[in-house]
């Protein structure tokens, strides 16, 4: 029977007058497994188009994923790999049909407990505009913050200077070698729990990325096997020599590091806040 579901559905579109089809494929969803679970399937070939640019029935799928029963998890996970976690790094814009459906299903992923805030949060920042009701699936609750000072700096060897809060001194930034993702590695163990904003003084244009833990599977692979991340793209500073406040739509959670990328050689970073909590 869960063999025949996807052909059920052919035969019962949402839109159709006659919903016994359509409650016979509810009471499937709800009794298949995950591996043969026609609407974690639908959700999967959804999900498989849009990132192809086309442009799968948003209804459609949301009523899949409503009704997934036992392949919720499973799907959620999915949607996590195929379309969050993409939308959380820096690098391509994802299509916009993906982020379409990305926003018709991640809060039934967000309300049943099956999508890491984390994750959610990082692509909702690295998306912004392009998504912006990501952003609306906060749950995050405020906490009190300060500045917090790295507690692995990896890059040149007077990066404290960065720190100092001596606004004459500063860090000159090499440009970033291939291989690396970074002229500067800020890292933090244990992780910030929550980042809320970035504070720049610097004398040249840049960027820096947040470097977020993510399930398995999903984004980059870090070095030595040691799991998954999700690198959003947190702030772009101009280096005015002027304080330059970046404050993200939501707060970033669990994050390992942020990097420092100076956009020409010469940048000289002289002061950087970061301001969250353990």
């Amino acid at each position: 029977a869960c063999a025949r579901g996807p052909a059920l559905a052919s035969r019962a579109p949402l839109t159709a007058k006659d919903d016994l089809p359509r409650e016979l494929l509810a009471t499937l969803c709800e009794r298949c497994a995950p591996a043969d679970n026609p609407c974690g399937q639908a959700v999967t070939r959804a999900l498989q188009e849009a990132a192809r640019r086309e442009n799968p029935p948003l209804q459609e799928a949301s009523w899949s994923l409503e009704h997934a029963g036992p392949a919720l998890g499973a799907a959620c996970q999915e949607l996590a790999r195929q379309a969050v976690g993409p939308a959380a790094v820096t690098g391509p814009e994802v299509e916009p049909q993906l982020l379409a459906l990305t926003e018709a299903l991640a809060p039934t992923c967000v309300e049943t407990g099956q999508l890491p805030a984390p994750l959610l949060n990082a692509a909702a920042v690295q998306q912004a505009q392009r998504a912006p009701m990501l952003a609306t699936l906060n749950r995050a609750g405020t906490v009190e913050t300060k500045p917090i000072e790295p507690d692995q700096p990896t890059g040149p060897g007077d990066a404290f200077r960065a720190f100092d809060q001596d606004e004459l001194s500063g860090v000159k930034l090499p440009m970033a070698d291939a291989g690396t993702d970074a002229a500067l590695r800020l890292g933090y163990a244990p992780s910030l729990k929550y980042v809320v904003s970035f504070q720049v003084r610097a004398t040249g244009p840049g960027s820096l990325r947040a470097h977020v833990r993510a399930p398995d599977g999903v984004g980059h692979a870090q070095p030595g096997g040691k799991g998954f991340f999700v690198d959003p793209t947190v702030c772009r500073f101009h280096g005015t020599g002027r304080w330059e406040i970046c404050k993200p739509g939501v707060p970033l959670l669990d994050v390992d590091a942020v990097s420092v990328l100076p956009e020409r050689p010469g940048v000289e970073l002289k002061e950087l806040e970061i301001i969250g909590a353990r």
